[in-house]
């Protein structure tokens, strides 16, 4: 663990060196317990791939103090203290119709269609970290076999629902915006609404498993095309 300085009112705490699901672990971990250690002192926290944002109020408590009290908790964190996050299925309607780059990948990965579908469906994602936009959530690891590299040229406009990969990470766009991952399915699940409780339907740390569904049952379940 280190602690590092990231601004007037702010600390960052490094938990590891690269993302990992135990290091997710140590950083959910973390997070709670400064949380609980900072109380009403905290403004905002932000557990990212390996690390913890704090920010804190400085009327209530000055640098010193926040660092020792982040200190005190993680020395207390007791082994195997770290919680699973949930499970959260996504449905998703993999055809070229919505997914563009779906055909391109498989015949630079030299598989099917169905078998790229088949691989991205059989891995149980971990949500890494939550940004970019509000509800974008960096998912990984993808199968080596699919991973691919961004686009050379970005889309000025990729829709909400897009299902995408970039090297080893997938993730749904929450919201029309320009993007370079390569898309190969939507899902009708909304990622972000501000309107809902919770406004999202992930949080780092949880679990993502994705669920094939036809074009029918896309477009019942509130999908566009």
């Amino acid at each position: 663990m280190q602690i590092h300085f990231a601004g007037e009112d702010a600390l960052i705490v490094y938990l590891g060196e690269e993302a990992s699901p135990d290091v997710s672990d140590r950083v959910q971990a973390a997070a709670a317990a400064i949380e609980a250690a900072l109380g009403t002192a905290l403004v905002d926290l932000v557990p990212s791939y390996a690390s913890v944002l704090v920010i804190y109020n400085m009327l209530e408590i000055d640098h010193l103090a926040a660092r020792q009290r982040i200190h005190a908790a993680l020395d207390a964190l007791e082994t195997g203290s770290t919680r699973e996050g949930a499970l959260v299925k996504l449905p998703v309607f993999y055809d070229p119709e919505v997914g563009p780059d779906l055909e391109a990948l498989a015949d630079k990965a030299g598989l099917t269609v169905d078998e790229v579908i088949k691989i991205h469906l059989g891995t149980e994602y971990r949500v890494y970290a939550i940004g970019f936009a509000p509800g974008f959530a960096y998912l990984g690891q993808v199968d080596e076999r699919i991973a691919a590299p961004r686009l050379t040229t970005p889309r000025q406009s990729v829709p909400r629902g897009a299902v995408a990969i970039a090297d080893r990470q997938t993730a749904v766009y929450p919201a029309p915006s320009p993007g370079g991952w390569n898309l190969i399915g939507r899902c009708p699940q909304r990622m972000f609404d501000p309107a809902a409780s919770p406004t999202m339907p992930v949080n780092v740390g949880d679990r993502v498993q994705f669920e094939a569904i036809d074009r029918q049952a896309f477009l019942e379940l509130g999908g566009a095309l």
